[in-house]
């Protein structure tokens, strides 16, 4: 199954189940998610709110992350912003609640979606940005072949205090130098 277009080792990525909110709406009440999936403003979300953001297709493609053992719906990973003209577009991921996180789902999440990437989307390149408070996800963009290609200084006010948006990136020849099998 790991040489499969949507399975890993631990997750794999899935569609939207129509029960898939009902998880997220704990998500959007967990402070440290909030926090950390997005630079905007913590701010909880209704079930109505995510059902309506589900409804609004753009240039994204997006999936749910679900355990290939218990079929648990962990997070979700999406490339978006893509602009099909320049093969590139932008990639999102977030693990859902804390006792998920630090056990590998999402280095094997980026694993997957950046095989996609490159090999059925015809990407050349994927983008991220992060918080710089943010280690274990940038630890893990690292890991997968994401470089430093500069920063946002001080773009986002947490309690008080500015920290910088760190811009990651990673070209197809770069990944496909670090995947040869």
């Amino acid at each position: 199954m790991s040489d499969s277009l949507f399975y890993g080792s631990l997750v794999r990525l899935a569609a939207r189940r129509t029960d898939d909110i009902d998880v997220m709406v704990r998500w959007y009440e967990d402070a440290e998610y909030l926090r950390n999936v997005d630079t905007d403003i913590a701010l909880p979300k209704s079930k109505n709110q995510l059902e309506a953001e589900e409804n609004n297709e753009s240039t994204s493609i997006e999936f749910r992350l679900r355990t290939i053992d218990k079929d648990d719906l962990i997070g979700f990973v999406a490339l978006h912003s893509i602009e099909w003209n320049n093969h590139s577009g932008l990639l999102a991921i977030g693990i859902g609640e804390s006792q998920n996180r630090n056990k590998g789902y999402g280095t094997d999440a980026l694993k997957i979606i950046l095989r996609y990437a490159f090999h059925e989307l015809n990407l050349n390149r994927v983008g991220l940005d992060v918080i710089e408070y943010n280690t274990r996800a940038i630890r893990a963009y690292e890991k997968a072949g994401f470089r430093h290609e500069g920063k946002m200084r001080a773009a986002v006010n947490r309690d008080g205090k500015f920290y910088d948006r760190l811009i990651m990136g990673i070209l197809r020849s770069e990944w496909e130098a670090l995947n040869q099998d």
